[in-house]
């Protein structure tokens, strides 16, 4: 079975600074990321080894993990502004 893989650097290639340095020193940040990570690990394995297991159940793992992306992706755009604002 084909897997999409769903890394932050994969889902944001240009966020892949803001991710380094936030995972280095935004503890909020490096935690959400880990449990993203956790997660998607456990759903691209099941869906890889076709393992049998609930619907509702991996629905709700993306849905999981659905919500800590858009946490991220909050937290990098919040970043990415404070950087511009550094700049100007």
């Amino acid at each position: 079975m084909h897997v999409d893989h769903h890394d932050l650097h994969t889902e944001f290639p240009e966020f892949n600074e803001a991710i380094n340095v936030l995972k280095a020193g935004n503890a909020h940040f490096a935690k959400q990321l880990a449990t993203y990570q956790r997660l998607t690990g456990k759903v691209e394995d099941l869906e890889e080894h076709d393992m049998p297991v609930a619907d509702f159940t991996i629905e709700d793992m993306k849905k999981q993990r659905v919500q800590l992306k858009d946490s991220l992706y909050h937290m990098l755009l919040a970043y990415r502004a404070g950087q511009q604002s550094v700049k100007a």
